[in-house]
């Protein structure tokens, strides 16, 4: 019995630290470090709060009296410092959301955003909302699921987010789901965003596409076009603007969004579809792959590159460069007149990311900013991980406030210009 107490105290120690050490060259390790990073970081309160039952039962029926209870405790305490630590960042990330839509849209970006729609977000974050994790449905949404939008059987499917109550040329937020371009579904990501904006009256699209190995990229980019082009032909039908789409996803979502946001109309990926109209108004990218070439050496680990080569692209560098250059977001920054025609993007990385290190993402931000007339909100999370904003967490919830800032900054911009 003496041991458990003990084992628990260590364990919940070695979990905390995963949330504050920044770990990212220990091979496929690495995966777990993630897992455990992600999950305990973001649910800190609920962790903490049922170690700390732990350990009060342990007291109130098995006593203080055993030779391990003052290790074990300690490490316990030590745990409850870190997580500590770790709630503090993520209750702080409003001002850093702050900071980042104040450095690029410039200090009055609230007011830009008309009256009628201001009342529609928020900028405090609520218990109810981050203290029930895996709570996403709300009264105002309703739903249209498994649409197809090309003939890939349940990889081309997607489903719709729909408010309640009717109405007409309403913006449209189109969700591409992550997961190593091998792995996710449609109903899995975005959800504290999609039923956010959808309550505010947007409407959601949240589609699933082919995955690797099964179908080598560019296969993913392609039926993104094609999903774009579907709101564009469809939306309308229920609702939506197909004007007016932002498109939305993190990681290999975040990848696939970037690229569509700076590729409209390639003839690489709309074979069959060459004339349709595939430019987007808006790109929210979380945590995006920006390189398949690695091309500044900046993440160390040969096994992520030779996992791209074998088992996303199928092919290698040198058998097809092109597809691994027009399959890199920052390749794409130098091509004439691509930054200077790309939608407004915003970037949300994490520092201590251990899938897309946040220098990649720097790199990218940076040699996007210094060319683009466009402005490119960068907000970057301290001790945030990959994934961070899947579910609910007072992290999450600032993010929400941000993100439908920035979303209604967009359609108000968009509408000024039209």
């Amino acid at each position: 019995m003496d041991s458990l107490f003990v084992v628990g105290g260590v364990m919940g120690l070695m979990c905390a630290l995963t949330v504050v050490l920044k770990v990212r060259t220990i091979g496929w390790g690495v995966w777990i470090w993630f897992f455990s990073g992600w999950m305990i970081g973001e649910l800190a309160i609920w962790v903490a709060g049922l170690q700390l039952a732990f350990v009060a039962l342990w007291i109130l029926f098995v006593g203080t009296d055993s030779t391990g209870f003052g290790l074990g405790l300690s490490a316990f305490m030590a745990s409850w410092v870190l997580l500590a630590w770790a709630l503090r960042d993520a209750f702080d990330a409003g001002a850093v959301f702050q900071r980042a839509l104040s450095l690029a849209l410039g200090p009055d970006y609230f007011e830009r955003i008309p009256s009628s729609r201001r009342n529609k977000v928020r900028q405090q974050i609520l218990s109810k909302e981050w203290l029930w994790p895996f709570r996403f449905r709300r009264a105002g949404v309703k739903y249209v699921r498994n649409l197809a939008y090309t003939e890939a059987g349940k990889r081309g499917l997607l489903d719709l987010y729909l408010p309640v109550r009717d109405g007409e040329r309403r913006p449209v937020l189109l969700q591409v789901h992550g997961g190593a371009w091998m792995v996710g579904h449609k109903s899995e990501q975005a959800q504290p965003l999609l039923h956010r904006m959808v309550e505010s009256g947007w409407i959601g699209v949240s589609i699933n596409y082919r995955l690797a190995p099964r179908a080598a990229f560019p296969a993913q980019i392609i039926d993104v076009k094609k999903a774009i082009t579907w709101v564009k032909s469809h939306i309308a039908e229920y609702g939506g603007d197909p004007d007016f789409i932002v498109i939305t996803g993190g990681s290999a979502g975040g990848h696939l969004s970037l690229l569509a946001g700076l590729s409209p109309g390639h003839p690489d990926w709309q074979q069959g579809f060459e004339g349709a109209d595939t430019a987007l108004q808006g790109v929210l990218a979380l945590y995006p792959a920006v390189d398949f070439t690695n091309r500044y050496g900046i993440r160390q680990q040969d096994r992520m590159d030779a996992f791209i080569a074998r088992k996303i692209i199928q092919r290698t560098r040198e058998e097809a460069p092109e597809v691994f250059e027009d399959g890199s977001p920052i390749s794409w920054v130098d091509r004439p007149g691509v930054v200077e025609s790309a939608p407004p993007i915003c970037v949300v990385q994490g520092t201590h990311d251990s899938l897309v290190w946040v220098e990649e993402v720097r790199r990218f931000v940076a040699e996007f900013s210094a060319r683009s007339s466009q402005p490119l909100v960068y907000a970057e999370l301290p001790r945030a991980q990959h994934a961070f904003e899947i579910f609910h967490s007072p992290r999450t919830s600032h993010y929400l406030n941000a993100a439908a800032i920035w979303l209604e900054w967009v359609r108000a911009e968009h509408e000024r210009s039209s």
